[in-house]
């Protein structure tokens, strides 16, 4: 993705040094190629709260800036994306721990689902935010719906100790651009694009757009798919 991000995160480290003092920030290494920087955060007087970019991965254009307290749980965050894009909360979800490249680390996920898993997953209401927190520009993969496939990018940009009683966390500080409908059609056109679908049947895949006698060729080629290609990442690695 095309961000430049690297002034926000010379910010971030100021800010996490001022925002977090005397807490114990560790940072770690491992022998060999692998470095590792662990930030173990216990804040005992002070309240952090942090500001994540939440990226539909189709389309960075289209992102929601969630602001939570470092000691709620990934489940609160769950919940806080799925109202910042205006989706419910009837499928199965899980989040990943990232890095730069955006592979996938460590599950933590609302539930322990029948599938295969490398590590052992955390669980949502289990884990809090802080406790997951290894680098300034900490990165998540957020994946809703696993038969839709929403994949969301998160993205730590800001750190702060300025709790606001009037915020109810978490809450939608930004948005912008338009979010794409949970069951219908994506379009840019948003809401207004629930009439045309209407209007000519689109969602059930009926004809009307095609030039006249193209009704034998139609449908030959259906072939195409997204895919993540996220396989094989060791989860310890980040």
């Amino acid at each position: 993705m095309s961000r430049d991000f690297f002034v926000i995160g010379h910010r971030l480290k100021v800010q996490w040094s001022k925002t977090l003092p005397h807490q114990g920030m560790l940072l770690s290494s491992k022998a060999g190629d692998k470095k590792e920087r662990t930030l173990l955060t216990k804040i005992k007087d002070r309240m952090a709260i942090l500001k994540f970019r939440v990226y539909l991965e189709e389309d960075d254009t289209v992102y929601r800036d969630v602001v939570i307290k470092h000691t709620q749980s990934f489940e609160d965050l769950h919940f806080g994306i799925l109202k910042a894009y205006e989706f419910d909360s009837k499928h199965q979800a899980t989040f990943y721990r990232s890095n730069d490249n955006w592979l996938r680390g460590r599950e933590i996920s609302f539930a322990k689902y029948d599938k295969p898993y490398k590590a052992e997953p955390l669980i949502m209401s289990a884990t809090s935010i802080g406790s997951e927190i290894r680098d300034t520009n900490q990165k998540f993969i957020y994946q809703y719906d696993f038969l839709k496939n929403w994949i969301f990018l998160v993205e730590l940009i800001n750190v702060t100790k300025e709790e606001s009683n009037k915020i109810n966390y978490p809450a939608v500080s930004r948005t912008e651009g338009i979010g794409p409908q949970q069951y219908g059609t994506r379009s840019l056109l948003g809401n207004k694009f629930a009439d045309i679908e209407e209007k000519y049947d689109l969602t059930k895949g009926a004809e009307g757009f095609g030039e006249e006698g193209d009704d034998d060729e139609a449908g030959s080629d259906g072939s195409g798919s997204d895919e993540t290609t996220d396989e094989g990442v060791d989860s310890d690695e980040f």
